[in-house]
Formats: C-alpha cells, sequence, structure tokens
C-alpha cells in the first residue's frame, strides 16, 4: 500500500507550524523578561543587598588590629628623674582560625548569591504568571470581539425587521439586551486587561512594556517524573542555600575548635628612666578557659538542625513538583480533549444558518450559542491554568 503523502505533508506542516509558534512565543516572553530583569526595582535592591552583604562577610576574618602604647611618668622626688615606656603589640587566634574564618566567608557569599537567584527565580516566575494571565485576556478579547461583531448584526437586522413588524418588540429586546451585555463583557476585559499591563509596568520599574500574546504555546512536558526532577532539584536555589547553610554551620565547628586552642601576642617594648633603658620582645599566650565554653556544642546543633531542614525541604519540594507534575499532564490531557471536541461538534455555523432559514427562535439561538462560548470560555480558562502550572512546573528547570 502506498504512503499517503498529503496526509504525512499535513502532519509535518501542523508540527512544523506548531514548534515554531512555541519558539516565537518563548523568545517573545524572553524578550520581555529581559527587560524586566534590568529594570525590576526589587530585584535592583537585592543586588544592592548582596553586593554590602558580601563586604560585610569579608569583615572580621583577618588578624587583630596592633596595639601600640606610650607612657610618660613624671619621677617623684623629682631628683629620681622622669620614665618613658614604648610598646608595640599583635595578637593573634591560633593559626587555622584565620583559614576557617576565610572559608566561611566564601561559603557565605555564594549564600548570598543563592539568595539573589532566589529572588530572581521568583520575580521570573511573577512575570510568567502574569503573561500567562494576559495571554488569557488577550485571547478572550479576541474572543469576545467576534462575537460582539455577531451580536451587532443580529441585532442590525432584527431592527430591521422589527421596523418591518416581522418580529415582535420581545424579539427585538433580546437582541439589545444580548448585544449590551457582550459589549459590558468586552469592556470588563478591557479594564482586566490594562490592569495587568499596569502590573507589568510596575514589575519593570514603571517603565511601558507591551505583552499581546493571545495565543498559548504548546507546553512540553517530560513524562517520565523521577528523570525530570533529577534535573529540577539541582536547580533550586532554595535546597542549594540549605546546603550551604549546612556547610558554614560545619566550617563554624571547626573555627570554634581552633578557638579554643591558645591565643597568643607578640610584641617590642622598651622603658626608659635616668641613666637607664630597657627594650625587647614580649611573647603572651591567651588561655580559652571560659570564654568559648558551648561554642562547639551549638555549632554541632545548628548543623543538625540544618539537615533535618534539608530533609524536610527536599520531601516538601518533591512531593510539590510531583503534584505539579500530575496535574500539568492531566491538564493538558483536558486541553486535547476541548479543542478535539470543539472542533468536531462545533455548531456557531450551523445555527447562524438555521436562524436565518427560520428552523429555530431567537432564543434557542442565543440558548445554544451560549452553551458553545461556555465552552471556548473554559478552553482558554484550562490554557491559562496549563500555562501557569508548567510556569510553577519548570520554575528551577
Amino acid at each position: 500500500m502506498r504512503p499517503n503523502n498529503n496526509r504525512y505533508s499535513t502532519t509535518v506542516l501542523a508540527f512544523i507550524l506548531i514548534f515554531s509558534s512555541h519558539i516565537a512565543a518563548q523568545q517573545r516572553f524572553e524578550k520581555v523578561w529581559s527587560e524586566i530583569g534590568k529594570n525590576n526595582t526589587t530585584l535592583a535592591a537585592y543586588r544592592s543587598a548582596a553586593a554590602a552583604e558580601k563586604t560585610g562577610n569579608k569583615t572580621g576574618i583577618y588578624l587583630q588590629n596592633p596595639e601600640l602604647e606610650f607612657s610618660y611618668l613624671w619621677g617623684s622626688p623629682s631628683a629620681i628623674g622622669n620614665r618613658t615606656d614604648f610598646s608595640v603589640r599583635q595578637s593573634f587566634d591560633f593559626p587555622t582560625a584565620y583559614a576557617y574564618r576565610k572559608q566561611m566567608s566564601e561559603l557565605k557569599n555564594k549564600q548570598v548569591d543563592l539568595s539573589y537567584k532566589k529572588q530572581l527565580i521568583e520575580t521570573k516566575y511573577e512575570v510568567q504568571l502574569l503573561c500567562a494571565r494576559l495571554t488569557y485576556v488577550n485571547a478572550l478579547g479576541a474572543e469576545l470581539g467576534k462575537r460582539v461583531r455577531n451580536a451587532s448584526e443580529i441585532a442590525r437586522i432584527w431592527k430591521l425587521r422589527f421596523e418591518k413588524g416581522d418580529v415582535n418588540v420581545l424579539e427585538y429586546n433580546k437582541s439589545q439586551v444580548n448585544l449590551l451585555t457582550l459589549t459590558k463583557s468586552m469592556e470588563m476585559n478591557r479594564i482586566e486587561q490594562k490592569t495587568l499591563q499596569n502590573e507589568l509596568k510596575m514589575l519593570n520599574g514603571g517603565i511601558d512594556i507591551a505583552f499581546n500574546d493571545s495565543i498559548f504555546e504548546v507546553p512540553v512536558i517530560q513524562s517520565d517524573f523521577e528523570q525530570w526532577y533529577a534535573g529540577v532539584e539541582a536547580g533550586n536555589p532554595v535546597l542549594q542555600w540549605i546546603k550551604q547553610e549546612i556547610s558554614i554551620n560545619r566550617k563554624q565547628k571547626q573555627l570554634n575548635t581552633a578557638l579554643t586552642l591558645p591565643g597568643f601576642n607578640a610584641g617590642y617594648m622598651s622603658e626608659k628612666v635616668v641613666g637607664q633603658q630597657y627594650s625587647g620582645i614580649s611573647v603572651g599566650i591567651t588561655i580559652p578557659l571560659w570564654e568559648n565554653k558551648n561554642t562547639i556544642r551549638y555549632a554541632s546543633e545548628k548543623t543538625r538542625a540544618a539537615e533535618d531542614m534539608e530533609k524536610d525541604a527536599r520531601m516538601q519540594f518533591y512531593q510539590t513538583m510531583n503534584n505539579l507534575h500530575t496535574k500539568a499532564i492531566g491538564i493538558q490531557q483536558s486541553v486535547f480533549d476541548y479543542e478535539q471536541e470543539l472542533k468536531t461538534y462545533s455548531n456557531d455555523g450551523l445555527l447562524s444558518k438555521a436562524l436565518d432559514k427560520g428552523e429555530i427562535s431567537l432564543s434557542e439561538y442565543f440558548f445554544e450559542l451560549s452553551l458553545y462560548y461556555e465552552s471556548v470560555d473554559k478552553l482558554l480558562e484550562l490554557k491559562m491554568n496549563l500555562a501557569e502550572t508548567v510556569a510553577g512546573l519548570n520554575r528551577y528547570y
């Protein structure tokens, strides 16, 4: 049997169009996100705070300040002369303490980067939800525009028929009320559209930015959850932040252990009196008996607490992503079913012909048409819900 080349070509063409639409929609969103990433005031504030915190993490990791001391003492009786003392001294902890402090500083700075990355992801997610809502409102606006044009034409025809006496006032009023209802729905949709555009403007630092998409892209959802999840978990900055916290606490324990070891000081000292002068080096040792009591135990307990927190966070994240994955696949199937059913059982064209031929009344026409409109609206809602769910699903991917 020879293959059906026409059918094959149509399938390939449909695939190419869907893929191209997906790429174009993704590029338009990335363009919007690129602008918001540069202009968002919240992200700018986080960047400034991150820079300050990184500088703060580099403080307190160096040697203590040197101590200089000078004394001039007047003798009594004056015959014994005056005395001059001078000393310079440098104190320092056990040498490994400085290495641990530097390592902790680097770990904390990585943690600061993760905190900013988390805010960046949250902001992008907020933009994705807003764009999904805007796409829905734009699509609904286009659909309402078609409905208003159809209702206007019916209202015009029924007005002419009413003036000729072909229809009664009840039928005429129905056509006018239908037009009024749809017109007001379109007005409300425009208000919602403007509100969402203003929210997008706010996220863009108060700078106008347009998003006119009215077609939802076709999402790609990997069917194997476990394989997909492995890559998502690695990109979650919250889990990475907790891992850094564990590393910091472990390093803090090492630092506290080093601080229980003796500290030292060394310096130069001179003493001068009439006819005599003494000078030389001075050394000292600090024995940490009480000051750092319980610090090692405290660091150990914080490490265990962070490890428990990581287990809990990983378990909750796994369950959340699993639920979203299941939900996304379910909604995607519903969208597919709805689209196929609407294509198969759409009656809007048949209803217009039946109304023109007088086979159905205007009331029946409006009722049947409202069922079709309700299905179209439901399909748009499902597509918006799918876009929002996939945005949450790919939040950290």
